[in-house]
Formats: structure tokens, sequence, C-alpha cells
């Protein structure tokens, strides 16, 4: 195992832990996965985040025998979603799959979240759809997710939770941060009334600001300012004045 490898491990790992301290995840419910090279590391099954070690993470080939695997540990029973996305998002380098309060209950009455907040620009479309329901770690509930996922960087699963993917792993973790937040704004708003959708321009315009946003344009230091040539000129005539007193 490469160093680079053992710290991927080893982020997976305390993104797990991080996810149920703060609450967006419980038990071991939830699975984490991470593109390293050829391979997928993947979370094993059934293994409480807090006795996990880097050995322990799964890893399964992403160009080779489908489903094969390596490890102490069976990978995450919901591996074939994960897989999946991998395989066909070379885009994709981080993938979380949580049974967060908010999304789930939307998924439980398997409604699709709106764009509702202007963050929804971070999911690449107008909602966060909501895929049709079957058994976890299912071969149907993996077609089923990726068709909600098409152009999409998050769903919601009916009755089960959401996934959130990203470019690497701390972008996808920040989008299932996002998408729990949305889902409670969305949920809070509709026991208000009716919310107020954004528009589609209002989403795309959105989407042109984020690809600004963060970016600090460095600040020009002043130039150092140069002797003047006359003021040397001006201090050597100063001191032969000087001279011609004496």
């Amino acid at each position: 195992m490469t160093r680079e490898e053992r710290q991927l491990r080893e982020a997976i790992i305390a993104k797990c832990r991080w996810m149920n301290a703060s609450g967006l995840n419980q038990g071991t419910s939830g699975n984490i996965s991470a593109r390293y090279k050829d391979v997928m590391l993947i979370t094993p099954s059934a293994t409480p985040y807090d006795a996990m070690k880097p050995e322990m993470i799964a890893a399964m080939s992403l160009e080779g025998e489908y489903g094969s695997w390596t490890g102490p540990l069976q990978p995450s029973t919901e591996w074939r979603f994960h897989l999946d996305i991998m395989r066909g998002r070379p885009d994709v380098g981080g993938v979380v799959h949580t049974h967060s309060t908010y999304a789930t209950v939307l998924a439980i009455a398997r409604k699709s979240i709106p764009a509702c907040h202007y963050m929804m620009a971070a999911f690449g479309g107008q909602d966060i759809r909501c895929a049709g329901y079957a058994r976890y770690g299912t071969a149907e509930l993996s077609e089923l997710a990726l068709a909600a996922l098409e152009g999409r960087n998050g769903c919601l699963l009916a009755n089960h939770g959401m996934i959130a993917i990203g470019a690497n792993l701390d972008k996808a973790m920040w989008l299932a941060v996002e998408l729990e937040t949305i889902a409670r704004q969305y949920y809070l708003s509709l026991a208000l009334g009716q919310p107020h959708i954004l528009s589609e321009a209002e989403i795309a315009d959105t989407a042109r600001g984020f690809s600004t946003y963060g970016l600090q344009t460095p600040k020009e230091k002043p130039a150092k300012a140069k002797p003047a040539k006359a003021t040397k000129a001006a201090a050597r005539q100063n001191v032969e004045t000087k001279r011609s007193r004496k």
C-alpha cells in the first residue's frame, strides 16, 4: 500500500466518523467510496466506524472483473451503485451515501426537491430527483440511482436515503451536507405553505457565478521606488558646496 493510498483510506474513515458525529448519518447505515487509480476504495459492510482501520477498507476493480474485491472484509452491501457510478462517470472521484433525516423524509414521501434555493445549481440542474424504490444492494437500485443522477451530482433514494457525488472525496461530502441542508429547508418551507421556486434562468445564472466563486485575484504589490538619479546628484552637489565653504 502506497503512502498516498493509505492517506485516502484514512480520509474515508475520518469522513465516516465525521458524518456520524455531525448527525448526517447514523450507525453503519451510510457508506463512502473514493477513486484511487484503477480501483475504488469503499467502506466494508457492517463495520463500526470507530473500529475501522485503513487495512479494512475494501478495494474493487474499476476495469477488471465486475464485483471483484480485495481486503479482509466484504465491501459495503451498497457497492453496486458506488461501482456503477465510478465506472459510468469518470468525472466522479468520491461517492457519499447517507440516511440523513430530512433527505430521507422527502425520499419516504417520494418527493424530488425543486429549485427552492440557489444552491441547487451546485447539483447540476433544476432539481434533485428521487429515484424509484428497490431493495438495498440490488442491481435494480443501482440502475434507478444512475438514472436519477444523470446530469446531476446528487439524488434521493425512495424510502431509503441519499447519494452525493463529487470530483473528489471532499467535494462529495460537501455536496452531501448541501443536499441535506436543502432538503431541510424545502421541508420547512412546505410547512409554511407553497415555496417559491427559482426559474431555470436564475439557476443558470447562479451556475455561471459558481464558475468564478472563490477565485481571488492576487493584489498587486506596489513597485519599490528606485532612488532618483537627480536626488543622488543633488546630494553630491550639497557635499561639494559644504567643502568649498571650509
